[in-house]
């Protein structure tokens, strides 16, 4: 039996009840906690999160081009726990941030820290008249070359990380947000893994706004299904 509900489509569920699932997920409950809470079906409530999640990964990849103070760094996630870490490490996910200062942070799945992949995400994200922050890590040269005429390194390999105003903190600092976040899942799927990523990317750009109320909005505009 199909319910009016302008949030999504075909619903089988009312919009009050849909509205109460957006509630209690932008509170950051899980599914089993909402469904014990309103009394549907775990598998039901999975199914509403999922499309919440897609409509969110769509608004993230909409970002305008960064402009500014930029730090720009990669992160890999999941894959064993032993053996190499950080660059080269095996069987793991690597994930490229971009960080405006004081702003907000965009990310992207990558299949690997060449040069020529991460200028390309720079590229298509950041203005050239930006200043750019980074490690030194051999994927970053050249930005000079390709108009990215402020660029700025600090020398992890030596110890350092902070280099006058030169460092990259924030986007760190937003690896060590996500990892936290995810970690609580105890293991996110690789087929799932994006959308997971794009909700903690959502989650930290508009940690002082009333997410409740954008995710009524951005689904209202898109329903879900």
């Amino acid at each position: 039996m199909k319910t009016k509900n302008k949030y999504v489509n075909r619903s089988k569920i009312s919009e009050a009840k849909f509205r109460q699932i957006v509630k209690l997920f932008s509170l950051d409950l899980n599914a089993v906690q909402i469904a014990e809470i309103i009394s549907l079906n775990r598998n039901t409530i999975n199914r509403y999160l999922l499309g919440i999640r897609i409509r969110i990964a769509e608004y993230c990849e909409m970002v305008s081009p960064f402009s500014g103070e930029i730090e720009v760094d990669e992160s890999y996630f999941g894959g064993k726990h032993s053996g190499k870490r950080g660059r080269g490490a095996a069987g793991k996910t690597i994930v490229f941030g971009l960080l405006k200062r004081g702003s907000k942070v965009y990310t992207e799945i990558v299949p690997d820290v060449k040069a020529k992949t991460l200028q390309n995400v720079i590229r298509g994200r950041v203005s050239v008249d930006s200043i750019i922050h980074s490690d030194k890590w051999r994927g970053y040269d050249g930005l000079v070359d390709v108009g990215y005429e402020k660029h700025f390194r600090v020398d992890h390999g030596k110890g350092e990380y902070v280099c006058g105003l030169s460092h990259i903190n924030g986007i760190e600092g937003f690896w060590g947000y996500s990892k936290t976040r995810l970690a609580k899942y105890r293991g996110v799927s690789k087929s799932h893994f994006y959308l997971y990523l794009k909700e903690c990317e959502f989650r930290f750009n508009h940690r002082n706004d009333n997410t409740y109320l954008l995710l009524l909005k951005i689904i209202r505009t898109n329903p879900l299904f």
